[in-house]
């Protein structure tokens, strides 16, 4: 069953067939054609797995995750295909990343969704545990779903990430999140994170070594 549903999902993504001065990749979500422009140069352009496996998730699961007019935040967004399909799927989106990241995901963002969403979706500056308050008052921000793709990988920045899930986090939001584990650091990031957000597995993928979660804080009062 693994192999399959990985098959079907990686049978999202196509090419151009024809090699331009710019390079683009192709996906198939939430019924159109979405054309990822990405850059080789720094991990966050480039499309991986756990970006391909949540939209599939988002997709397939659209009536029991349902992001209708429901605010959504993604962060470490990088190329931006996570954010473009929960918008094609009707969530007020704010894609957000490293500055040096913005320009590329403004533009994929702005190709795909331009005149195709119900709420066009924005994107912002989010350096993971710098200025949170200033960017994302508690009192003012409030997010139905926090959506994360591979932000966990070999970088100094775990504590920052922890800090930032809490602090976007309220009693009733739902993380969704892509992770593919490497090596141990990474993976000891599970446990930590599990001291703050009660943690179930929904989908799980030996074959890419991807595990996607949901997520939400622990000790919230059930509604």
């Amino acid at each position: 069953e693994d192999e399959q549903v990985v098959a079907e999902i990686m049978r999202r993504r196509f090419f151009p067939t024809l090699i331009t001065h710019k390079s683009w990749e192709g996906f198939c979500f939430a019924g159109h054609e979405i054309r990822i422009t990405e850059a080789t140069d720094c991990y966050g352009a480039v499309v991986w797995p756990s970006a391909l496996v949540l939209c599939y998730f988002l997709e397939t699961n659209s009536k029991q995750y349902n992001l209708v007019d429901k605010n959504v935040i993604e962060i470490g967004a990088g190329t931006g295909l996570v954010s473009i399909v929960a918008s094609l799927l009707g969530g007020l989106v704010t894609a957000t990343d490293l500055p040096e990241l913005l320009g590329n995901l403004q533009h994929n963002v702005l190709q795909n969704t331009k005149l195709k969403c119900k709420h066009q979706p924005c994107v912002k500056e989010l350096s993971w545990g710098i200025d949170l308050e200033k960017n994302f008052p508690r009192s003012s921000c409030h997010f139905d779903y926090i959506l994360a793709a591979d932000v966990v990988y070999h970088h100094p920045f775990l504590d920052e990430l922890l800090l930032t899930f809490d602090h976007l986090c309220k009693n009733d939001t739902v993380i969704l999140w892509a992770m593919k584990f490497r090596l141990e650091k990474e993976n000891q990031f599970v446990g930590r994170f599990q001291t703050l957000f009660d943690l179930e597995v929904i989908s799980d993928f030996p074959s890419l070594d991807i595990t996607l979660y949901k997520a939400m804080r622990k000790g919230r009062i059930p509604s």
